[in-house]
């Protein structure tokens, strides 16, 4: 857009940069949800590949069902991994693509600030977060025929997403180190695969090597299936896990806090 890329005088632009701006904000989540728009092989990948892989848990939960296998205790969280999965790659490659092609420099060169940038592009991809959410949910109740009340579910959802929102700024604190798609691959494996290991998904934490244990808090994932584990329950409920929902909430302010604080103007 027009107000992102065309420069302006060195007067024009300290005085933008003197203070945060919530409509050089809204045109920075503009501009990306146009991009993303136009790059309709992007939009489309990013909603599909959650459908194949939740088609893909139906299969394998299915052939793991046998007595004292409770399917129920995985379902959910695999859901929210998978979000946590994709909304951090796609968020995070999408953001060092900007960089590569020097669209955060000129950005910079606008007068637009580090918090105007960050909490544009989170609030950009959040809303894409929010769809993909939306699916898995909705196709882990329907595939698996889940029978919450409606509380419980959106209960599920609010975690979901926070979890989603919190792995789009991981994504973008992360990229801030990378300086091609190259660099920021091998990030992956070492964010998704402890997060699930350490998450209590699959071994619960507490059945880890004490040193162990600690290491799990530095992962979203971790507070996210701490709360989704006691909404699953019979009778369960938001509030009975209310510490793991503040635990998300700090998780996700310092990781922005982080992303704001070393987002570059040049590389």
């Amino acid at each position: 857009m027009s107000s992102v890329t065309r420069g302006g005088n060195p007067g024009e632009v300290h005085r933008a940069s003197g203070r945060f701006s919530g409509k050089r904000l809204i045109t920075i989540s503009r501009r990306v949800l146009l991009q993303l728009r136009h790059d309709r092989l992007f939009l489309a990948l990013s909603l599909l590949a959650p459908v194949i892989m939740v088609l893909f848990l139906k299969i394998f939960f299915d052939s793991m069902k046998g007595p004292g296998f409770v399917v129920s205790r995985f379902i959910v969280p695999m859901g929210a991994f998978l979000i946590h999965f994709f909304t951090y790659i796609l968020c995070a490659i999408a953001l060092v693509r900007e960089r590569s092609h020097e669209t955060l420099s000129r950005m910079f060169v606008n007068g637009f600030r580090r918090g105007e940038i960050i909490l544009g592009f989170l609030l950009a991809y959040s809303l894409l977060a929010t769809l993909q959410s939306l699916i898995v949910l909705v196709l882990l109740g329907w595939l698996f025929e889940l029978s919450y009340a409606f509380e419980i579910y959106a209960s599920i959802y609010l975690v979901i997403w926070l979890l989603a929102v919190i792995s789009v700024a991981l994504g973008i604190f992360l990229s801030n180190f990378a300086h091609s798609e190259a660099q920021m691959i091998p990030t992956i494996p070492l964010v998704i695969l402890p997060s699930v290991f350490l998450s209590g998904i699959i071994v619960a934490v507490d059945k880890l090597p004490d040193w162990v244990q600690p290491i799990s808090r530095i992962s979203p994932l971790y507070y996210a299936n701490n709360a989704l584990q006691k909404l699953i329950l019979p009778n369960g409920s938001l509030g009975d896990d209310l510490s793991s929902i503040a635990g998300l909430l700090a998780y996700g302010l310092i990781v922005l806090t982080l992303g704001s604080l070393t987002l570059k103007e040049r590389d």
